[in-house]
């Protein structure tokens, strides 16, 4: 097994209050957490021992892969932070499962927040660096769809 952690951080021009909308609201969260690509799903349950799953397949290099993540969230905090673990599958391989921890921090022109993850790859290519390359990369990704979700809604 490869163990491992990492830390990003961005900044959004939006309110906490707004921030946490994304995450709260299941029809706002599905925009930015879903899976691209076709047969797509996604259910929230948002609450302590609640959870979340987003399936789709996804064909980013023509080869389609069926991905489903399965998140359970362990404590909330509205507008400040919330714990999460989850686990990703992909064509039917648990691939790896990770601790998250995302805060919320009021900034000088909106929010920062800082996405926190310890991970354990349970199955990985070569000596795994693509891989933590990878979940690295879609994480900074997937807040970039945050920001841009966020961001276009406007203050509430």
């Amino acid at each position: 097994m490869l163990h491992g952690e990492f830390e990003v951080s961005i900044g959004l021009g939006a309110s906490p209050a707004d921030v946490w909308a994304a995450f709260s609201d299941p029809a706002i969260r599905e925009r930015w957490a879903s899976i691209p690509g076709k047969e797509s799903s996604f259910e929230l349950d948002f609450r302590p021992g609640g959870h979340e799953i987003a399936r789709g397949t996804f064909a980013p290099n023509g080869v389609p892969e069926r991905i489903q993540l399965e998140r359970w969230l362990l404590e909330i905090e509205p507008e400040r932070r919330l714990v999460s673990a989850y686990r990703l599958v992909l064509d039917g391989v648990a691939r790896w499962a990770s601790l998250v921890t995302v805060t919320l921090d009021t900034g000088d022109t909106g929010t920062t927040l800082t996405h926190h993850e310890q991970y354990a790859f349970l199955a990985w290519t070569g000596d795994g660096s693509d891989d933590r390359a990878h979940l690295r990369g879609a994480t900074q990704l997937s807040l970039n769809r945050l920001a841009s979700v966020v961001e276009s809604r406007g203050p509430s």
